[in-house]
């Protein structure tokens, strides 16, 4: 029998919370039997939302907090005053060692400050980073840093690559994942210095994943390799453009569909493949990307996400904390990512 997973749930962020994240613990307790909620928030508005599903209300509590992040706290707000505040104690569950891995819809900055001021990050990692599952014509793959470190240094993208296969391996099951930089091109000389100096740590150093270099933009979508590592600006731009262009897709063929009879026929006879593209396609399906590299585990859902975008994101925490994430990062760090040499010391 499989130990029971306590998920601590940011229960007041997001654009649609509470209803959306109350919707999502119930899809999600019927997906993961054995999880455990606590959900954080004003308890006078969760009571009636949870009493609404009696079985929801059997493995979840409520922690009162009528303290809230907004989607306008500056990070160093959510420092002074967020503590006590729904996203501060959900996190503070995971410190505390009351829950295994904490959930939010809410600011995505001040959640990364507060998870790295009370979590701190892991030995030999300078700096956490944001990852998540994307879709590609291969299945999925895994990118990050998605937008918690804007300027990166050659160590930090080191350090990404050997999260992101670890995590690679816990999500998607790969042994040994393939992991690449992001770069304006394939050729070693080509690209930043921090990106280059990377590469060339990575192809010197043993470590648990395959290094295939370089990989362009297009790559990323052509799933060429399980794991894409850039900074967190362009990770972040190249995230927002994909979903842009996912729903830019979803809207014109819908749209090509119903303009004429024998689009609407034509629509009638391909609406399962349909189906499936727009399932594929939806980031609600894809949602929940994971802060590496803490003393804990910590995932943000899109701020937007439906009560079905919240479900897959508790469904990406459940999956972490019950495969032993941070574990394995450990050992990969041990085992080579975190006494990995600088490139002068390779020169040497």
């Amino acid at each position: 029998m499989k130990r029971k997973l306590s998920i601590a749930l940011d229960a007041m962020g997001g654009d649609h919370a509470p209803a959306a994240v109350v919707d999502g613990a119930e899809i999600a307790r019927e997906r993961y039997p054995n999880a455990l909620f606590r959900l954080f928030g004003d308890e006078a508005v969760l009571k009636p939302l949870v009493a609404r599903y009696p079985k929801l209300q059997t493995v979840a509590v409520i922690e009162h907090t009528d303290s809230v992040v907004t989607a306008d706290d500056k990070p160093g707000q959510a420092l002074r005053r967020g503590r006590g505040s729904s996203m501060g104690l959900a996190i503070e569950a995971v410190s505390e060692g009351r829950a295994d891995v904490a959930v939010s819809a809410g600011n995505t900055g001040a959640l990364m400050a507060l998870a790295k001021f009370m979590l701190k990050t892991m030995p030999g990692i300078d700096r956490p980073a944001l990852a998540t599952l994307i879709p590609t014509t291969r299945g999925e793959s895994v990118m990050l840093d998605l937008g918690a470190n804007v300027e990166c240094d050659d160590r930090n993208l080191v350090e990404f690559a050997v999260m992101g296969a670890a995590f690679a391996r816990t999500v998607l099951g790969v042994p040994r994942p393939t992991v690449a930089l992001l770069n304006v091109g394939v050729e070693e000389l080509k690209g930043k210095d921090a990106v280059k100096a990377a590469g060339q740590t990575l192809k010197d150093s043993p470590l648990p994943f395959e290094f295939t270099g370089f990989v362009e933009g297009d790559d990323i979508a052509a799933g060429t390799v399980d794991v894409v590592v850039t900074d967190g600006f362009t990770g972040n731009v190249a995230l927002k453009t994909a979903e842009g262009t996912a729903r830019m897709i979803a809207g014109l063929t819908r749209n090509a569909f119903a303009n004429s009879l024998g689009g609407k026929l034509g629509y009638f006879f391909a609406q399962r493949g349909m189906r499936a593209l727009r399932a594929h396609l939806d980031p609600n399906n894809h949602n929940g990307a994971v802060f590496l590299g803490l003393n804990g585990l910590v995932v943000k859902s899109h701020g937007g996400a439906s009560a079905l975008g919240i479900a897959s994101a508790i469904g990406v925490a459940h999956d972490l904390a019950a495969d032993d994430l941070m574990g394995r990062i450990a050992e990969d760090l041990k085992s080579g990512g975190a006494d990995t040499p600088s490139p002068d010391e390779v020169a040497t």
